[in-house]
């Protein structure tokens, strides 16, 4: 028995449905019941627990063979971000409690990159979470291809996306969910002790003018990415409700910079299978 956490999600979903396609039992681990129908249809056992109730998490954890694990996206964290550490304090010790065979953690990128930004709290789940008894890895995946969903739209109407990464010509490590899921999906399968780490991206590296052009030939119209200046950033963040904007500043920064870069390079991450043109048609078709 597998436990998956955010099944409701992108990469939990991701990693439950190949565990499925596999012939694997999962128990898909959710905070909303509601949110889980059409997981129990597809033979799910559910399990409802919340990150910060210890109780529930280790009933959610308890007999698994593996858990999978997604903290919660935090875009807007509270300086030196307390509300991770809470959740880690919680996780800690229903995973203590639970004792589950081995346990995969979905981290990112650049998480033991050196500069404060928004990734570096997954540097703290990778810490604390390296402390357990218990066999952990940390799948730490690229930029998301997935994040263009917000593109499909202006690129459709006004048939320009705009770009926070850039120069729009330098290519950063992309990779697309599917990918990690069935990579999460086979980690679990596997056996090792101790601590490990794997890090994922797409077969080539990805700019915001490659994703242009993915979006122009999906759309079969002239299609351009355009730089959003950085002295705009803080504005447009504070706009959309950010109080802390500069968390998220910085990330952007890392990838524009450089700084954030998988820890053993591109020669050495695992690649997957999707290119950046099958990513954006599936968006296109699913918009």
């Amino acid at each position: 028995m597998f436990a998956v956490t955010g099944v409701t999600g992108q990469v939990g979903a991701a990693v439950a449905d190949h565990l499925l396609k596999d012939g694997a039992e999962v128990r898909a681990v959710v905070r909303n019941p509601e949110k889980a129908a059409g997981w129990k249809a597809r033979g799910c056992e559910i399990a409802v627990a919340d990150m910060f109730d210890a109780a529930s998490l280790t009933a959610a954890f308890t007999d698994a063979d593996a858990v999978f694990l997604v903290i919660p996206p935090l875009f807007d964290p509270t300086p030196g971000f307390p509300e991770v550490k809470d959740m880690l304090a919680t996780l800690k010790t229903a995973l203590e409690t639970a004792r589950p065979g081995k346990l995969v953690c979905l981290s990112t990128v650049g998480a033991q990159a050196s500069q404060p930004n928004l990734l570096s709290q997954l540097g703290i789940v990778e810490k604390e979470l390296a402390a357990l008894s218990i066999p952990v890895a940390f799948l730490r995946a690229a930029w998301f291809m997935e994040n263009a969903a917000w593109d499909v739209a202006p690129a459709r109407e006004s048939g320009v996306i705009p770009s926070f990464l850039q120069p729009l010509d330098r290519a950063v490590p992309m990779v697309a969910v599917d990918d990690i899921g069935a990579l999460g999906a086979q980690m679990l399968r596997k056996d090792w002790q101790g601590v490990s780490a794997v890090e994922l991206e797409a077969p080539e590296r990805i700019s915001p003018a490659m994703i242009a052009a993915a979006f122009a030939r999906a759309l079969g119209k002239e299609v351009k990415a355009e730089v959003v200046p950085r002295e705009r950033w803080e504005e447009l963040f504070r706009a959309q409700g950010m109080k802390n904007p500069q968390p998220r500043m910085r990330m952007l920064d890392g990838f524009n910079e450089g700084w954030i870069e998988f820890e053993g390079g591109r020669e050495k991450s695992l690649k997957g299978t999707t290119t950046i043109e099958t990513a954006i048609r599936r968006l296109v078709a699913g918009a």
